[in-house]
């Protein structure tokens, strides 16, 4: 179960968390609104009415974190930049101020022995440029990649590793065509569109990284899930199929090259604004793929439903995690391996894997998560075994190093390994993350 003599001498351990998610101060040193303010404060959107407002207080708390991140046995430390931080309003105006917190944060990083592994977008959107058309519309992937300039030119001297993108799929289809995320649409042209802008702003932002940072790693995280068919039935066979295709190859295809999936294209039934040299920017070289993986889906058919027509069913494993999703360590290991034997990959971090459980505080104050414990140790076991099999996997970032602020599920969800008392902000380490710290120091110490 722990064997992991398997991962490579010189992986890399980690944790994961995003801005919107843990900063709070979204009124502070210039700091505009983002989509994610709006639709946290529309009634009706996000549990219990729940918003980032002061998260985790990391904009404040962040010495102590990075403490944290220490006492765990960290080597490295994912976060990701607040466009509506450094380029608040849609003029490009830059907010020195703002830019500054992710400087002394780089400085204490390095200076902690953490690696920086910054993500461009985790999906806060400044207002501003949704006000203009958001991601439906050319002018955000320009604007991205303007803003994708002045965070390397300010921070390259000091990082090398990078992330454009995190899960362009939920930005697209959960955002724009169900209508779960910000900024809230249920609009299949929009939802294509703002897919292949997205894409485009990734195929830029490489460009203008690797113009401002010679030497630059860059990669761009998928959220990726095996897909099985609920029966033998052809129609579910068609359409796991189709979910395949709306889940994974419609988000992996363009970047290595391939174009967009044609089945796909022509189920959407939506014209890509495909202009001359997009699909080259789109598919410009990487240097790592960044896979996060919580799930594996089983789909049925129903024509009734928005694209791709199908729906999720409860697959045959009882074992579920407070988010309702199916404890499937195994298809971590088949999309590692996928994504090196069908695409090629030459490089592949896990940058999210974890679970959310209804944890408890003890009256001496410590939390026993022994469920999340437990998952970890899968989990990384199935990393193990996909690299014996070949897989170039080069390290894992656990999510989450704290409990935060989890989209439209608020507060109520806790992945963190970290328990947060969000009414004291008290941090508090719970036993998975003494179990994943041990899981680090047997590693390098074997």
């Amino acid at each position: 179960m722990n064997d992991l003599t398997a991962l490579p001498h010189d992986f890399l351990w980690g944790a994961a968390t995003a801005a919107y998610q843990i900063e709070g101060a979204v009124a502070e040193d210039g700091r505009a609104p983002s989509i994610w303010d709006t639709f946290s404060h529309t009634p009706g959107k996000v549990a219990a009415g729940d918003t980032g407002d002061t998260a985790c207080d990391h904009y404040h708390r962040w010495p102590e974190d990075l403490r944290l991140a220490g006492q765990l046995g960290l080597a490295a430390y994912r976060f990701s930049i607040a466009w509506p931080r450094v380029v608040p309003q849609a003029d490009g105006r830059v907010n020195q101020a703002g830019l500054a917190f992710y400087d002394r944060l780089t400085d204490a990083l390095l200076e902690a022995g953490l690696t920086p592994f910054p993500t461009l977008y985790h999906w806060d959107l400044p207002q501003a440029q949704q006000d203009r058309g958001g991601w439906p519309e050319r002018a955000t992937a320009e604007r991205f990649a303007e803003y994708a300039a002045v965070v390397a030119e300010r921070l390259g001297d000091r990082i090398t590793d990078w992330a454009t993108l995190n899960e362009p799929l939920c930005s697209a289809w959960i955002g724009h065509l169900d209508g779960a995320m910000a900024p809230g649409l249920r609009d299949l042209t929009a939802a294509v569109r703002a897919s292949y802008h997205l894409h485009l702003g990734h195929g830029l932002a490489v460009q203008a990284l690797r113009a401002a940072v010679p030497g630059a790693r860059i990669g761009i995280v998928n959220n990726l899930s095996p897909i099985l068919p609920a029966s033998d039935s052809a129609a579910d066979r068609a359409a796991a199929r189709r979910a395949d295709g709306h889940v994974n190859r419609w988000w992996l295809d363009p970047i290595h090259g391939r174009g967009y999936p044609k089945d796909m294209v022509d189920l959407y039934g939506v014209d890509l604004p495909i202009r001359p040299g997009d699909l080259e920017l789109i598919a410009a070289p990487l240097d790592w793929l960044g896979l996060n993986y919580y799930f594996r889906q089983h789909v049925t058919a129903d024509p009734s439903g928005p694209a791709p027509y199908t729906r999720q069913v409860p697959g045959p494993n009882p074992e579920r995690t407070a988010m309702g999703w199916e404890v499937h360590a195994p298809g971590l290991e088949e999309l590692l391996l996928r994504l090196t034997e069908e695409y090629g990959a030459r490089r592949i971090y896990v940058t999210e894997n974890g679970s959310a459980y209804p944890d408890s505080v003890t009256a001496d104050g410590s939390i026993h998560d022994a469920q999340r414990a437990r998952y970890l140790e899968q989990h990384l076991a199935a990393c193990a075994s996909a690299v014996a099999k070949g897989a170039p996997l080069a390290g894992y970032f656990a999510w989450s190093l704290l409990d935060n602020f989890e989209w439209a599920y608020g507060y109520e969800k806790r992945f963190g390994l970290v328990h947060v008392d969000y009414a004291t902000q008290r941090r508090t380490i719970k036993a998975s993350g003494h179990r994943y710290a041990e899981l680090i120091a047997e590693h390098r110490n074997r």
